[in-house]
């Protein structure tokens, strides 16, 4: 069964065209701000866990 390419790209651009008006600048914002705290605490806490494995093992 051969796809359709054309069939394809029509509906992802059009999915895509349907929601680009829906996005709000300040959801990308909060978004943003959102994966940089997320990330900041994510990395503090693997330096916490690495550190109390280390002390166990000592």
């Amino acid at each position: 069964m051969e796809s359709n390419n054309s069939l394809q790209i029509g509906t992802a651009s059009g999915t895509l065209f349907s929601v680009i008006p829906n996005i709000v600048s300040e959801d990308i914002v909060k978004t943003v701000i959102l994966a940089i705290v997320g990330a900041i605490i994510s990395f503090i806490v693997s330096l916490l866990l690495k550190e109390l494995t280390k002390s166990k093992k000592r």
